[in-house]
């Protein structure tokens, strides 16, 4: 539900416009990724990709250096790297559980009990 009240909008210049177009069309680097590392919605920069093909934002002249693309390629390394670690140690978390609740009823194996004397 949207909260009551004036909503904040942000206008962004053109040249920040050319320079986010400009990086997400960088080869190995996601709309998403750029997005995120902006503080932009990735449908804001879909949108500004959108004009920028019909013209109405101009990105000839905007410089982007290559330090920027492979700093965004190394955030999405460690974000991928970041998730697998967050889903291991869930998993491990589980198996702590299962096995410390498996310990407290299980029964005594066959081979403590004794047997009967004939």
């Amino acid at each position: 539900m949207p909260k009551p009240g004036p909503r904040s909008t942000y206008r962004y210049s053109d040249e920040f416009k050319a320079t986010a177009v400009k990086l997400s069309h960088l080869p190995g680097v996601l709309v998403n990724d750029v997005a995120a590392s902006l503080a932009i919605h990735p449908f804001m920069l879909s949108r500004w990709r959108k004009h920028a093909r019909e013209g109405l934002i101009v990105t000839k002249g905007v410089q982007v250096e290559k330090d920027i693309a492979a700093e965004l390629k190394e955030l999405r390394k460690v974000k991928k790297e970041f998730e697998r670690l967050k889903l291991e140690h869930e998993i491990l978390k589980k198996a702590i559980a299962f096995t410390s609740a498996r310990k407290g009823t299980s029964l005594p194996s066959s081979s403590t009990a004794k047997k009967p004397t004939r």
